[in-house]
This record gives structure tokens, sequence and C-alpha cells, in this order.
């Protein structure tokens, strides 16, 4: 039996579940894509998919609406795909295992994907509609948008008639999203030579924090677990000799790491001066991070002795810890022109040793393009002094404030109707699919809006019914004005 079945909007409902069934983290779209292509041929609607499964419905407007300017809806189709340790999901071929508590969903273990799958849902109830008045609608769902917005800078929009487009990416319901932040993910790659050792063989753990999006919640003041461990193996490095065989930590660029384990070898007098060390800063992190991360765990784990690893030398392991301790991290500015928005930060979201080298992969954002170079020049500055490099991937440009957008005037008007209140109007220092439209669609208006969810991009995820609900009226209303 279906766990969302009893709770309203029913369609909406209806095809969110049935996108979990779906597996669809990014850049494992194609099923995805193509439920959405079945849809649009089973309701008769022309629809365009592209190579890379970006996907584009458009509908006629409904009685009296036919000869309004169309609308364009958007949303993306992958989710990012984190779980706990004891989670037996397979995000390549399984579904979503979704829960239905006091009002609030969310997923067994895993992500929830409401990023933005509850986007999706949305425009399917749309265009699957008869008795909804709309102007003419141009439905789009993007691909890999949580992995450099690959979709919507790679999409086609010649076919695209709107020049007023809702986006359906935001989290914060009551907030009318108008500008976000440009982005850019850097991949930092370090040369390392290795050596046979022989010791008692260590595993460090930093893990139990709360993670979250790199963006909207780089805020927070939540701990980065590969920036921990670089601090805890520099200050190791200063009491004993140690080996370095492997650092690992994160899975997305996007989403604060919550965990990371080093490996090292240690002669076996040194593995209480190991776990001293340990607890001391176990200690300090709970202190500096009690706040934020009242979770964060750092245990030392104690392999046995007489194994032989290939381990960093001394001289990789010494570039190693510097480039963990020394490559920024967090917030590097606030704004300026508006109080409480970070303005540049960039997060290591990625940590990975391979057989010669190590590398690390930030998500790099700033609302101000300069800065953003900027902080991307200072990375590969640092990285060429510790002999390596800096790639960049995914760029994607800042959207801008529209000074004169009557789209925001009358959601604005709409919403203060709706709700007997004002909304936000506010920028965001997270990446937004707005800006690769607005730069594809010269004039594009356009407003992002959304439900409240709350630890997105963690197995944390949740999404409150009752948001949902109203958020669809008030998009209902929206359209039901734009004619």
């Amino acid at each position: 039996m279906a766990v969302l079945s009893g709770i309203e909007p029913k369609e909406v409902f209806k095809y969110f579940e049935e996108l979990c069934a779906i597996p669809h983290g990014s850049g494992n779209t194609k099923a995805i894509s193509d439920y959405c292509v079945s849809f649009a041929k089973e309701h008769s609607l022309r629809y365009i998919q592209d190579p890379t499964n970006n996907v584009i419905i458009f509908k006629n407007g409904s009685e009296g609406y036919e000869r309004s300017q169309p609308v364009m809806l958007q949303g993306h189709l992958d989710m990012v795909c984190e779980k706990t340790a004891d989670c037996d999901i397979d995000f390549e071929k399984d579904g979503l295992r979704l829960r239905l508590e006091n009002g609030i969903i969310s997923a067994d273990g895993t992500t929830l994907g409401g990023d933005d799958g509850i986007a999706v849902a949305m425009g399917l109830a749309l265009l699957a509609s008869k008795d909804i008045p709309h102007p003419p609608l141009e439905v789009i769902f993007t691909v890999d948008e949580e992995t450099g917005m690959y979709g919507a800078a790679g999409i086609d929009c010649t076919p695209l008639k709107s020049r007023t487009m809702l986006n359906l990416d935001s989290e914060n319901e009551g907030v009318l999203l108008v500008s976000c932040a440009g982005g850019v993910t850097a991949k930092c790659t370090l040369p390392i030579s290795r050596k046979t050792v022989a010791g008692r063989i260590l595993t460090l753990k930093v893990g139990g924090l709360t993670g979250g999006h790199s963006g909207v919640e780089i805020h927070k003041g939540r701990a980065n677990a590969n920036r921990l461990m670089g601090r805890l193996l520099n200050e190791l490095a200063k009491a004993v000799d140690f080996s370095l065989v492997s650092i690992n930590g994160g899975l997305k660029d996007n989403a604060i790491p919550r965990e990371c384990r080093a490996k090292i070898v240690v002669d076996a007098k040194n593995v209480e001066t190991v776990k001293a060390v340990g607890e001391k800063y176990h200690a300090i992190f709970a202190a500096e991070y009690r706040v934020g991360d009242p979770g964060l765990s750092l245990s030392v784990e104690d392999g046995g002795g007489g194994i032989f690893a290939a381990a960093a030398d001394a001289d990789s392991k010494k570039r190693m810890i510097a480039a963990l301790v020394n490559l920024p991290g967090g917030i590097q500015r606030m704004s300026s022109d508006i109080p409480g928005l970070v303005q540049t930060s960039l997060n290591m979201g990625i940590l990975q040793t391979h057989a010669d080298k190590m590398t690390m992969s930030f998500a790099v954002r700033s609302s101000v393009g300069t800065e953003k170079d900027e902080l991307v020049s200072r990375l590969a500055n640092l990285m060429e002094i510790l002999g390596g490099k800096v790639e960049c991937d995914g760029a994607y440009p800042a959207w801008e404030y529209k000074p004169d957008s009557k789209l925001r005037t009358l959601m604005v008007e709409v919403f203060k109707e709706l709700y007997g209140r004002e909304p936000g109007v506010e920028a965001i220092h997270a990446g937004v699919e707005c800006g690769l439209f607005a730069g594809k669609l010269p004039g594009l208006d356009c407003v992002s809006i959304g439900p409240d969810m709350k630890d997105i991009h963690t197995p944390n995820e949740s999404m409150d019914v009752a948001s949902v609900a109203r958020t669809w009226n008030y998009v209902l209303e929206v359209l039901k004005r734009l004619r």
C-alpha cells in the first residue's frame, strides 16, 4: 500500500511516491527521465527528451488562457544520495523507503530527494490536471543539478517561448528567492609517493556530524569532518612519528562531510600516545562544536600489529597534512549589501587517497564573480606550492536581482492575500538553475519557491506535508493570475 495515499494534495503526492520508487541519483537519471516521457505520451502532451535526459513537456493553456503568454515551471530530476552506515539500500537500483509520521515525510536511512522531487511531482500534477486554470505551460525537468547543474548548462532553450519562470527548487515556505550565488567545482590533486612500512595500524575516525547543504547551511556552524581530520593529523604529527596510509571523507562536494577516516601505522610503543591525542582533540572539537554538532565523535581503533602497508613517504605525508590544514574552507566573506547573507564560501566535500595521489573536491560559491575567481586562484597557488594542481568543472553564473520583476510583484501580492503577511524576498548562498536559464533567455523574469524541507542532502532530510499543500495552492493561484 502506498505510504502517501491518504494526504493532500493527492495528485502531487501520488507522483512524488512514484518518483521515489525510481533510482534517480545524479548521473543515474535515464529511468526517471523515461518515466517523464511515458507520462507525456500517456497524456498526449508534446515533449522533448535530449541526449542528457533533460525533459521538456508542453501543455496548451486551459479554457480562457489559450492566448496568454506561456509560463515555465522548472525543477531537477536528480537527488543527492546519502545514507546512514547501516542502511542497505543500493541507490543504483533501489527505490526509497518512505515514512510518514505526524505530517512529516522522510525516508528510512537515506536522503528523501524532496530536493527536488517535489518540484517534479507538482509539475506532473499540473500537466495531468483537467480543471486547473493556467496559461500555456513549458515544464522543464533538468538532470545532474546536484553535481554541477550540467543539465541546465547543456539544455537547448531554443524551443522555449516563456519569459516568465517559476523555479520550484527552494526549501523555505514563505520565502521568494530572487537571486543566488554562482559557483564552480574545484578539484585539487596532490601527487604522492609511497613506501612499505610495518607496525600497528590504527584507524582514526571523525563522525557523528550533522552535515548539510554546503551553500544553504554553510553559516550554521557545523563541522567539516575532512578539515577536523586534517587538524587532528597535524597535531598528532607533533606528538608522535606515524606513517599515513589513507584518508577519506565525504561523498558529495556540495554536502558538508559528516565522516572522515584515516589509517596510520605506528610503532607499538606509540599506540597509547595516539589514543591520548585522540581523546584530547575529541574534547577540543566537542567544545568548539557543542552547538552546531552536538553528536560529534572521534575514535581510534587498533587494527593489530605485524601489518605491512604501503604508506605515504615522509614528504608526501607532510604535504598531505599541509593541504588539509592550509587550504581555505567555510565562509570567506559576508555580504555588505544584504545582512546575514553569505557572499563567498567553499566546502571540501570529498577527500580521497589513491595509489599515487590525494584528491580534494571543493564546492566554491560566491554572488560576486570576481571573488569566486580569486578563491579558485588561492587554491591553485597553494596547490602549486605543494606540488599539485587544480581543475575546475561545472561552473554556473550568479543569478542577478531583477529590480523591475512583474512576477515578483504579483507573487508578493498573492502571498499577502493567501497568508495574511508579507513574504520574505531573499537572495541565497546556493546555486539554483535560474541563473543559467536567465543567461540563455534574455529578459527572463524568475522567482524560486518551495515548501518547508529540513536537513536536505543528509539522511535526516524531511518535508512538511501541510507546507507542500499550501505551496501547491500558492502556485495554482499565481498561475491563475497570469492570464
